[in-house]
């Protein structure tokens, strides 16, 4: 099954509104706290700052494929091009949240060639602060793109700066072999998702598995809300920092969310995803809200039994179709130490060949060249590019959608204050919306 062409019109609505501009301030904020990890090398990367080209065999790699199956498969698809172009590739692999929580620094320091990240609103952000390297000529070699993904991979200035290499929806993931002993149906609104929720807590389980020890992870509990409760735009505007945290639209989000805590995995804070994934995966939780890539912690056996749904309706008039759908995919360094191999690099992944050998190792994530072959798509993996398909309209994910700073300095904390305190509302409202003000406006 091929990707879905529908989904060319939708991913065109998802780029986010223009970068906001970014201080010294802002972006050494935090800087104590890596200077550690930068120290030791951990997040520093290979790079240099000649901006030459190189006639070296070789090209550094930041990854933030730290789990076991993303890292094989990363290391799978970099041996593919180390075989078609004789370049031997660096592989620099960090811990993904740590990459994240970093990236800042690692950028404005030494950084490796070629770096995974994201794309929308933060691919425009950093190309806008000249942290980026302009890949135009590049994307003139590629095909089996759409003009969303395109479009999604290109700076304010017109230019592209971002490979894109796969995507992924966000959805409640089920055990079908539980849901059958149990007899459960799939919940298509808010009320009927609360009493599926109780029934499993008398059947023993924990209705929704929960983790944000990473501080991430909550954040699609939000969006979904807030998708559902005031619409796609609504979400957007207050990603960009055009509507206000105090609205009684913002707090309405975090009331229902207060309800819904109850049936929520306790102790979240001190659980990674994947710790939840596998409460999931030995059957001891419901459902869990997360991305397609929840079946990495399943094996290979176990995949046939995982299947979702989308998050219900909460209002009629909003309906169910927007869902988070996230495109990764790879930078280049604005100063890369071999730029001509980082060039041949990016063409590689950004290729059907890099696609194949992604949909030959990995079940848990969609491809977004569309010249893969893509027949061996699991029903998971076929029924998700379905969903991303039929959907109205999608968003990036929080961290994507709006600035680093704010969603590293005020949201995580914010949204882990909230679970661990979810009744004082009008003052966490307003916290987030002084904290706003001043990183909007520098």
């Amino acid at each position: 099954m091929s990707r879905p062409q529908s989904q060319a019109e939708y991913l065109a609505r998802l780029v986010p509104p223009s970068v906001a501009g970014l201080n010294r301030r802002s972006l050494l904020a935090g800087a104590a706290g890596t200077g550690a990890l930068l120290g030791t090398g951990l997040l520093a990367g290979c790079g240099d700052d000649s901006g030459s080209g190189s006639d070296s065999k070789d090209v550094s790699v930041g990854s933030n494929q730290s789990d076991p199956k993303p890292k094989d498969v990363t290391a799978k698809v970099m041996d593919g091009f180390k075989t078609a172009s004789g370049i031997t590739p660096a592989i620099n692999t960090v811990d993904h949240n740590t990459y994240q929580e970093n990236i800042n620094n690692y950028l404005q320091g030494k950084p490796d060639d070629v770096y995974m990240w994201f794309a929308g609103y933060r691919m425009r952000f950093f190309a806008a602060k000249g942290l980026a390297n302009d890949i135009s000529d590049v994307w003139g070699k590629l095909s089996g793109f759409s003009d969303a993904f395109r479009k999604a991979s290109t700076g304010d200035d017109g230019k592209q700066y971002f490979v894109p290499s796969s995507y992924y929806p966000w959805a409640m993931f089920y055990r079908k072999s539980v849901w059958q002993q149990y007899g459960y149906q799939v919940p298509t609104t808010l009320d009927q998702l609360t009493a599926l929720s109780a029934q499993m807590k008398r059947d023993g389980l924990i209705p929704i598995a929960f983790a944000d020890k990473d501080g991430w992870p909550a954040m699609g509990t939000f969006d979904i809300l807030n998708l559902r409760i005031n619409g796609y735009q609504f979400h957007i505007d207050l990603m960009a920092g055009k509507e206000a945290w105090t609205s009684d639209k913002v707090k309405k989000v975090f009331d229902t969310w207060a309800g819904l805590l109850p049936l929520h995995q306790p102790d979240s804070l001190g659980r990674t995803w994947q710790e939840a994934a596998q409460s999931l995966q030995q059957k001891k939780s419901g459902m869990y809200l997360l991305g397609l890539f929840v079946g990495q912690q399943f094996s290979n056996e176990e995949q046939s039994d995982l299947d979702f749904f989308t998050f219900p309706e909460i209002d009629p008039a909003i309906g169910a179709k927007a869902l988070d759908a996230p495109i990764d995919g790879y930078m280049m360094a604005r100063k890369p130490k071999n730029e001509a191999n980082a060039r041949k690099l990016l063409e590689y992944v950004g290729g059907k060949d890099a696609a194949n050998i992604t949909v030959k190792n990995d079940p848990a994530t969609l491809v977004a060249n569309s010249g893969a072959d893509v027949s061996g798509y699991t029903a998971l993996q076929k029924k998700a590019a379905e969903l991303v398909g039929s959907a109205t309209e999608i968003a990036q994910f929080l961290d994507r959608d709006t600035r680093p700073d704010f969603a590293s300095t005020v949201i995580i904390p914010a949204i882990q204050q909230f679970i661990k305190n979810p009744k004082d509302i009008s003052g966490l409202t307003s916290s987030i919306e002084n904290q706003k003000k001043s990183i909007f406006t520098d």
